[in-house]
């Protein structure tokens, strides 16, 4: 099957199913809401999730373009891609 002309939908279909979980697109919102970056305890103490899952969503969130991370050792700041978001928009709008 060919995939010219799916190149939009394909990846509106990607983001739409990083941000398919509750708790994916709250760790989204709650990030835009903070205008700053994050650790992912900072997100564990406003979720009722344990760190672990934090972790596991935020990765599923950083493969998809949605989540960028900085690395700090020890620790990493997770930001939100407000570009990612505004491509999502345009496409769903385009659809």
């Amino acid at each position: 099957m060919a995939t010219a002309g799916l190149e939009v939908p394909l990846r509106v279909a990607r983001l739409c199913k990083a941000l398919g979980h509750p708790a994916r697109a709250t760790i989204v919102r709650l990030l835009l809401a903070q205008r700053r970056p994050l650790t992912c305890g900072a997100l564990v103490a406003q979720l009722p999730l344990a760190q672990s899952t934090v972790s596991r969503h935020l990765g599923v969130l950083r493969r998809a373009g949605l989540v960028t991370v900085e690395e700090q050792p020890p620790r990493a700041l997770y930001s939100a891609d407000a570009g990612a978001l505004d491509e999502l928009r345009r496409a769903l709008a385009a659809l």
